[in-house]
């Protein structure tokens, strides 16, 4: 028998203008749409008439950056994902997966320009929204976050104490390097949320945290983040963290009758260790389907 399917449009490439003003704004997002719902006869029987071309779900991701806005990408993702829901009749659930990429303005005689920009190299800003049934029962899950947030510590940093066997070759250390690329995903309690205002708060704790902790572990740290990131905001239920450990091996100089007091390093991209972990409120609600589909840890 068909289990649980659904469909959707996936990675429109959106660029917004706003040029109300000669100073113009810039927002680049990459947004997925997919919906749930009846659509059981077209996979048993080829039947379409109960699907939304997956055209028409990028034509709506267009119109809607027209006439809604993106800025925030949560209001944006929730406004396409309630139309979705509320006004296409054998949707019973959907849900809009936003990545949104940086731009900066150029400066020019030591003054940003109006309307020319440069890619920021930073992280990528993302969310998910997902909307489940209608009306009353209708429920909103919204996860935020950010990827590709590359830190660096040149100290205090440790690794010691470790179990080992008959393989184990690693030497301990209490002074290292630590870097990382971090995947960040929150989940909010509910959809009343001053957004900028929270991404910016939650991004400053975690490097913040990132940067004062004294680490003897990656994991100690990941830990040390997500609790801050929770006592300080309580919009915020759930946090998820993914920290690929950016290996970097001290090379080993007294060949060349060099001393290498820590001062340079080869960086390894792979193999890596991958440290994830969660924190939640005990008393945080249900995810339900707030996480589904999100590939990895998520």
């Amino acid at each position: 028998m068909l289990a649980r399917n659904q469909y959707g449009k996936a990675e429109n490439r959106v660029v917004r203008i706003f040029r109300d003003t000669p100073r113009h704004a810039i927002h680049d997002l990459n947004v997925s749409t997919s919906l749930r719902g009846d659509f059981a006869a077209a996979h048993t029987a080829g039947d379409q008439s109960h699907v939304l071309p997956t055209d028409t779900q990028k034509n709506t991701v267009f119109a809607y950056a027209k006439s809604q806005g993106v800025d925030p990408i949560e209001d944006f993702a929730l406004a396409l994902g309630r139309h979705f829901v509320d006004d296409v009749e054998p949707v019973t659930g959907a849900r809009i997966e936003i990545d949104e990429y940086a731009w900066e303005r150029i400066e020019v005689d030591g003054r940003p320009h109006d309307h020319s920009f440069v890619r920021k190299g930073q992280e990528v800003r993302t969310t998910a929204v997902t909307i489940d049934g209608e009306g009353s029962d209708q429920q909103v899950f919204v996860v935020a976050g950010l990827r590709d947030l590359v830190v660096l510590k040149s100290t205090g940093s440790e690794f010691a104490g470790f179990l080992r066997d008959e393989f184990t070759t690693l030497n301990e250390t209490h002074d290292r390097v630590m870097a990382t690329s971090l995947s960040v995903g929150w989940r909010y309690c509910h959809a009343e949320v001053t957004w900028q205002a929270s991404y910016d708060a939650i991004r400053a704790a975690l490097l913040e945290q990132f940067a004062s902790v004294h680490s003897l572990a990656l994991q100690q740290t990941l830990y040390e983040m997500g609790r801050t990131v929770l006592e300080r905001r309580p919009e915020v239920a759930e946090i998820r963290l993914s920290a690929p450990n950016l290996h970097h091996l001290l090379v080993d100089l007294e060949r060349f009758g060099l001393d290498n007091r820590g001062e340079v390093f080869h960086a390894d991209d792979r193999p890596y260790g991958l440290i994830q972990a969660a924190v939640q409120r005990d008393d945080s609600p249900a995810a339900d389907r707030a996480w589904e589909t999100m590939a990895g840890f998520w």
